[in-house]
């Protein structure tokens, strides 16, 4: 029941992303950075947690996932260390993930060679 919980709310999300797409003028730079920010903004006012609860990795592997963990990230980091954790805790809180996310695109780039496509 949990891959089940997880697939519709990861759908939905996506879902949501297209008929941006299909439907507005908005680039999808735009609606990818408008999902980190509702991610973080749901997140820092607490209604992000019960969807992550709900759905586990449904709502925690889109970018408003990422968000999520930037909030999170920052406000463990204020309560343990001050105002400085305002800079550092995001950073912290998703560094496994950008870390990952840099190590394979170095990966993929050194096995597959680009090229134009004429």
């Amino acid at each position: 029941m949990d891959c089940i919980k997880a697939f519709v709310v990861g759908g939905l999300l996506c879902a949501i992303g297209q008929i941006l797409i299909d439907y507005t003028k908005l680039t999808p730079a735009r609606i990818l950075v408008s999902f980190v920010v509702s991610g973080v903004i749901l997140g820092g006012i607490g209604l992000y947690e019960p969807l992550v609860k709900f759905a586990g990795a449904g709502a925690t592997v889109p970018l408003t996932g990422f968000g999520y963990s930037l909030a999170n990230g920052v406000r463990e980091a204020v309560d343990s260390e001050g105002l400085i954790g305002a800079l550092t805790g995001g950073l912290c809180a998703s560094s496994g993930g950008i870390t990952a996310a840099m190590l394979l695109a170095v990966l993929v780039a050194l096995i597959f060679h680009s090229h134009d496509k004429s």
